[in-house]
């Protein structure tokens, strides 16, 4: 599988740059997003920009990457997704699950909201 990373100071874009996203690459996929958030990442932007095509395999790395990084508080965004692929989210019903952006720009603003909510809660906890 071909991609690439760009480490940010509060988040990781990783980019498939594959068409298809199946059962072929969504092992990779799978692997690669449990190495970064071992690695400490809390928060991922996953850039499907370039994603054309994604079957089960891939609907469930997503999933993977949504529970992995949503456990300890951070936030797993997938932006970019194009028409078909949106389509298969839609009728399996993952759009009102994953969080969805159509942008990079729109996946740096949502974690840096994400951070500001998350930072105001904890704030709170510690006042009550």
């Amino acid at each position: 599988m071909k991609y690439s990373i760009d480490k940010k100071e509060q988040y990781v874009i990783f980019t498939p740059q594959e068409e298809k996203l199946d059962s072929l690459l969504a092992p990779v996929l799978k692997s690669e997003l449990l190495t970064i958030h071992a690695e400490g990442f809390e928060n991922l932007v996953l850039d499907m920009s370039e994603v054309k095509y994604v079957d089960s395999s891939g609907l469930s790395a997503l999933l993977v990457g949504d529970r992995e990084f949503g456990k300890n508080g951070g936030v797993f965004i997938i932006s970019g997704v194009q028409d078909h692929v949106m389509k298969l989210l839609k009728i399996s019903m993952l759009d009102k699950k994953l969080n969805l952006v159509s942008s990079l720009e729109e996946a740096s603003e949502a974690i840096f909201m994400h951070a500001i909510e998350n930072g105001e809660e904890e704030e709170e906890e510690e006042e009550g």
